[in-house]
């Protein structure tokens, strides 16, 4: 576990400290929510000059497009001769238009909907929860132009997730998490009336709290747990057709092994499990190798594996 938690918390340092960067620009798309109106959507985009394949990146929960683990994906994108949009799921922007939860597959929708028609390749590429989204939308029906989809580090069964998560052990990774998802629902309250007074939601320190004081009431369900039985990827899994990849770390911090012990048997045949022995959430070595040929790197293999998959 102590390996789990330097390679989780060394990228965010060196991120902290020296932060990296990758040519980029604004992007932007709105959806019509049917509780709330127009969303706007935003995002970082990398255009490849000629490129007709194009991979979609989503943030996990608390973090954005700015994301330290999203900037790679953009670089080993750009190195692959594909242009690259990092999604910022509504209101990580701090826009203040409204806030998302971990199986909301409305606005990856909408971002591919709003994608020219030039881009015939689309991968989508999830890290955290947003690999959870990605792997509800892949049994969604995605549109014709995705051909594959990877989910790295995700949470696959959000109840055990958030009971594990809500251990006192968890209680700095937890801190990180919640305070994201407070600037983003402080902005919201800025610019709505919400369900939740912000003075309460700010002092919240549970992520099951958060659920059922914050997610719940704004999106219809019932309590947290009715969230969690409705939104889970993990029983989604078994619908999954298009070519997915899993990559789970046996010593993830944030999404420990157990959690996810019972999701491999749900998956689908068209769903491809990978366990790494080194890595920790979100964050890898350099030369991890996935089994592909070619450089090795997490996205460079993950791209690989798009390739084969295709």
């Amino acid at each position: 576990m102590l390996h789990g938690h330097i390679a989780t918390l060394a990228p965010f340092v060196r991120h902290v400290l020296a932060p990296a960067k990758t040519p980029s620009q604004p992007w932007n798309a709105t959806l019509h929510d049917p509780d709330v109106g127009p969303v706007q959507l935003t995002g970082l985009w990398r255009e490849y000059p000629g490129a007709r394949s194009l991979l979609l990146v989503v943030h996990g929960l608390g973090g954005s497009a700015t994301s330290h683990y999203t900037i790679p994906a953009a670089v080993a994108a750009n190195a692959a001769k594909m242009s690259c949009l990092r999604l910022n799921l509504r209101g990580a922007d701090l826009s203040g238009t409204d806030f998302y939860h971990a199986g909301l597959t409305a606005d990856l929708r909408a971002a591919l909907a709003a994608l020219p028609p030039r881009y015939e390749h689309i991968y989508v590429l999830g890290y955290s929860m947003g690999g959870h989204v990605a792997l509800r939308y892949a049994a969604e029906s995605p549109e014709a132009r995705v051909r594959a989809i990877a989910s790295v580090c995700a949470p696959l069964d959000l109840e055990r997730s958030a009971t594990d998560f809500d251990r006192r052990t968890r209680a700095f990774y937890r801190y990180h998490v919640l305070s994201g998802l407070k600037r983003i629902y402080a902005r919201v309250a800025k610019r709505r009336r919400v369900a939740f007074p912000i003075d309460e939601a700010l002092r919240i320190g549970k992520i099951r709290s958060w659920d059922r004081h914050v997610v719940a009431p704004r999106f219809g369900f019932a309590s947290a747990e009715d969230y969690y039985a409705r939104a889970s990827a993990i029983f989604a899994l078994p619908s999954i057709a298009r070519p997915t990849l899993v990559v789970a770390a046996k010593a993830d911090p944030m999404v420990p092994e157990p959690t996810l012990r019972a999701a491999v048997s749900q998956c689908s045949a068209s769903v491809d499990w990978r366990w790494v022995e080194r890595g920790g959430h979100v964050g890898f070595p350099p030369d991890l190798d996935l089994g592909m040929r070619g450089e090795r790197g997490l996205e460079r293999q993950i791209l690989e594996w798009f390739a084969r998959a295709a």
